[in-house]
């Protein structure tokens, strides 16, 4: 298949969106879901708070976490094959869950198992968006990444009607059985050939522009070890060479923070949400709602600030969209534990809901600006990989705080905090690089201006540097009677 010049902006790429659209209802939306177990889990295991938390933090983790397997997969093997292995293992961690016996065992299963599966199926669908879309990108990680609020707003009544219907262990099998088709999304994602993923070390060998030191480096590295030589060796050691560089630039490396603090910040509210709901009279029926309410709400974020960001006047402006998103939402977690009855919390929900769902649609946007369309996939992995130690973090300490001070205060103002330090630290980080750049830019300028060519006869100079008032009356004085001899 002969590459591609750019991505085609639509096409096959539209079936790419709707496979996506699938695998983050699959995935992020049933991660989500699990929640609504969490009351279940706790009367059923008689376990408290932190304990519980631990089932949902391990999926997230274990999601997070093996987000640069999944890449690896897709660019070593085929998107197609990662996300059809990962549907498979993320069902038989659903099934097996509802034979659950204690805690421990869903830690295992739902925890390790099934976030495994998702984590093989999440990064490479994101990733393969924005092979098959340039000018339209914002858009179509918009409708691709609502999947996650669509799904929360049908999922998380269905679940608990589920639940009532026939036990929190029927409705993981159901569950089981419902992410088996992400099998079917990994069959629609054929690969595509664009011409700057043709940049091997063979093409570089024979580029004239590159320098000979370069090239004698890169024939070494292709001699690196017996494993290389038997599979691949010039794809892999070129990929161990150049994959990931993108880790040094310091626009990725002040991102990768942010997104620390911004990760343990979101988690835990869609953890706590349901149970604090409960634990302020709402009833389960309500709080289910309030769920269904955030996801529907994130929808809207999606794509209209998918939309919004692809018009003119705001596309070189993403990245301050991104962290007003991120900031926004650190506000409503700060403002949440004033908030005690289902009509005040409802108008959380779809504050809330918004902006996540507008930050979240801008994450994979914002790294292809940072790091490029062909880094993309590993960036991705491992910007979702920096998710894995917040996720699994954030709450059970969450949940100790509650057991602590028996309340969500504290909880949910550390969560705000955090979402509003990755805000400021990005708009630090930008501010600080605009005024550097306007430095150097101002020397630019002054170093033209000062420089100053003549001719004296046949013989030119050129001076360069700071002349006093004296030396620049002097100079053309000197200058035209000499000629004038």
């Amino acid at each position: 298949m002969a590459p591609r010049a750019s991505p085609p902006d639509g096409g096959w790429g539209w079936m790419i969106v709707a496979g996506c659209f699938l695998v983050t209802i699959c995935t992020r939306a049933v991660t989500r879901c699990i929640s609504i177990f969490f009351v279940e889990f706790q009367a059923y295991f008689g376990q408290d708070y932190a304990r519980t938390a631990w089932i949902h933090s391990i999926v997230d983790c274990a999601t997070m976490l093996c987000a640069p397997l999944g890449s690896f997969i897709s660019n070593h093997v085929s998107c197609q094959v990662g996300i059809m292995l990962g549907g498979l293992l993320s069902s038989t961690g659903l099934i097996l869950s509802s034979f659950a016996t204690s805690l421990e065992h869903l830690y295992l299963s739902l925890g390790v198992l099934t976030g495994l599966g998702f984590a093989l199926c999440y990064s490479p669908a994101i990733a393969m968006v924005g092979k098959y879309f340039n000018k339209r990108k914002a858009l179509a990680y918009g409708i691709a990444m609502s999947g996650s609020g669509i799904g929360t707003f049908i999922l998380a009544p269905v679940v608990q009607l589920l639940i009532e219907q026939f036990s929190w262990r029927g409705a993981l099998l159901i569950l089981g059985g419902f992410v088996l088709n992400l099998c079917v999304c990994g069959a629609l994602m054929r690969p595509i050939a664009l011409e700057e993923d043709r940049k091997t070390v063979p093409g570089l060998l024979e580029k004239d522009y590159v320098p000979e030191a370069q090239k004698q480096d890169l024939k070494r590295m292709s001699l690196c070890s017996p494993l290389i030589k038997t599979w691949s060796h010039e794809c892999l050691c070129y990929c161990s060479w150049k994959e990931y560089d993108f880790l040094l630039m310091p626009g990725f490396m002040v991102l990768a923070v942010s997104v620390l603090f911004m990760a343990y910040g979101c988690s835990p509210l869609f953890v706590y949400l349901v149970p604090y709901a409960l634990s302020v009279g709402v009833s389960h029926h309500q709080a289910a709602f309030l769920m269904s309410i955030l996801g529907v709400i994130d929808i809207i974020g999606n794509i209209t600030f998918g939309w919004l960001t692809d018009r003119r006047c705001l596309k070189k402006h993403r990245y301050f969209c991104y962290l007003f998103a991120v900031g926004m939402d650190g506000l409503c977690c700060l403002f949440l534990p004033v908030l005690q009855n289902f009509p005040l919390l409802v108008p959380f929900s779809f504050t809330f809901g918004y902006f996540d769902g507008a930050y979240v649609t801008l994450i994979p946007v914002v790294t292809a600006d940072v790091v490029g369309t062909s880094s993309l996939s590993s960036a991705l992995g491992v910007v979702y990989f920096l998710h894995a130690i917040p996720y699994l973090v954030s709450p059970p300490v969450a949940g100790w705080l509650v057991d602590t001070t028996g309340s969500y205060t504290a909880s949910f103002l550390l969560c705000g905090f955090s979402m509003i330090f990755s805000s400021v630290l990005l708009c630090f980080a930008r501010l600080a690089k605009k005024m550097k750049r306007t430095h150097l830019k101002s020397l630019s300028t002054d170093t033209h201006s000062k420089q100053h060519i003549w001719t004296n006869g046949a013989i030119a100079y050129s001076v360069t540097g700071e002349l006093d008032q004296k030396d620049a009356e002097f100079l053309p004085v000197d200058t035209n009677s000499y000629s004038n001899r």
